[in-house]
């Protein structure tokens, strides 16, 4: 798409949310729009504010804009990399993009050679991350990354617009940060239930698609279109907490049950992912996208609610192994000495109660034999420094050595100690 005025040029893969916001803050700075949509926004969005455009932008993209009278490309990919933005260096000197792999391998110069440091990086953690590609050729602009680049001058690298930053704490009573929680919960709900086309959710019984679901119920005078799919094992099945969703918020849902052993559909997702991708809940997401299209255009999901939101029972036994660790710093306080034990082998070591999925020996096992399993895999220093000795100094206060000078505590080889907070049945790897 072009410009009003025929001087920049956009092409555009995702969606912006606040779009129309953007756009009233244009018209009245004398921007005129031939469009409904997004893309005509992001194009005066950029030649409004340049590069400070991207912090205003709220939405999943990744797009390129030309600026003719300047010969200058822009390239930039959103905060978390929800749409890929691959690049190739061409072997005339040029460079290629696009929003999919296949749009590279298209191109007759792209040399198609695996990447060794990719397939190191995809064996350790399952897929391939930024801004690495498979292909020796190419690589992924990384997220909240932007990319200049100028004809006739040497390209630089990409500069970051945009990270997480976990000093800025907000503080306030837990009512308030819970309600403030809620109402951006409601927002972030609301602005992408805004649709021309029939709209539904994937529902798992899960924290996350649960919480969209009851949210676009608050906001829709009809019932939410749902979808689930199960296995035909029951161990692995949980479309009966899909079912309790759905009927407490009056959703109209549709399930299906699928095979556990569903590999019939691998080499179909290996063209989807262009890349290699380990997870396999790809699988049944793959099979819940088909059953959503049956009926609807948009589906809206959850990603991420277990880890942010404690979904998993590790995180709960985490939570309470950590209450005994701090409990465990102040020994000659006369409470921790009396209930310390007790913390210890009382709520350190019971079971949150069992998910269904969970594997049977899990749910029969008390706190301490899981959290012994993960000890017993873990390397030696990492069981020393967890668990060896729980006194000692934080690197930042240096203490006296036998020599007289001063010296930070260096962690040693595995030795467990018998007064350590936790009791020697945790320890117990077997």
């Amino acid at each position: 798409m072009s410009s009003a005025d025929g001087r920049a040029v956009i092409v555009f893969n995702g969606e912006i949310y606040n779009f129309r916001e953007l756009r009233r803050e244009l018209e009245q700075a004398g921007f005129a729009f031939r469009t409904n949509g997004d893309t005509e926004v992001i194009l005066a969005a950029y030649q409004r504010w340049g590069v400070d455009c991207l912090k205003r932008l709220d939405g999943m993209f990744a797009f390129a804009i030309f600026d003719r009278d300047k010969r200058q490309l822009f390239l930039a990919r959103d905060r978390f990399g929800v749409k890929p933005l691959f690049i190739a260096h061409l072997s005339d000197g040029s460079i290629a993009f696009a929003s999919e792999l296949k749009g590279l391998l298209a191109h007759p110069l792209l040399r198609r050679r695996v990447n060794p440091q990719a397939i190191e990086a995809y064996m350790a953690w399952g897929y391939v991350p930024d801004s690495h590609s498979i292909l020796a050729g190419g690589e992924k602009l990384p997220a909240g990354h932007f990319w200049r680049l100028e004809q006739g001058k040497a390209p630089g690298r990409p500069q970051h617009w945009w990270d997480i930053d976990f000093t800025a704490r907000e503080k306030g009573s837990e009512a308030d940060l819970s309600a403030q929680l809620v109402h951006l919960l409601r927002e972030a709900v609301r602005s992408r239930m805004v649709a021309d086309v029939p709209l539904g959710a994937f529902l798992s019984g899960g924290v996350d698609s649960s919480g969209v679901v009851a949210l676009m119920s608050e906001a829709s005078a009809q019932p939410v279109q749902t979808c689930s799919i199960g296995f035909d094992v029951a161990a692995y099945d949980e479309t009966s907490y899909a079912r309790q969703v759905a009927a407490k918020f009056g959703a109209d849902h549709q399930e299906r049950i699928v095979a556990t052993d569903d590999f019939a559909a691998i080499d179909t997702l290996a063209a989807m992912f262009d890349e290699p991708f380990a997870d396999a809940s790809a699988l049944p997401t793959w099979r819940v996208c088909q059953l959503a299209r049956e009926r609807v255009t948009v589906a809206l999901s959850g990603d991420g609610a277990d880890e942010a939101f404690a979904g998993y029972r590790r995180q709960v036994f985490h939570h309470h192994e950590e209450r005994a660790r701090s409990a465990a710093r102040w020994p000659a306080c006369p409470a921790v000495r009396r209930f310390g034990p007790r913390l210890a082998q009382g709520r350190l070591g019971a079971a949150p109660p069992a998910r269904q999925g969970d594997p049977a020996g899990a749910r029969g096992e008390r706190g301490g034999g899981l959290c012994a399993r993960a000890v017993g895999h873990a390397a030696g220093s990492t069981r020393y420094a967890l668990f060896g000795r729980l006194r000692r100094e934080p690197r930042r206060f240096p203490r006296r050595g036998r020599a007289g000078r001063t010296d930070a505590f260096r962690p040693g080889p595995f030795r467990p100690r018998p007064r350590t907070i936790c009791r020697p049945h945790l320890l117990d790897a077997g």
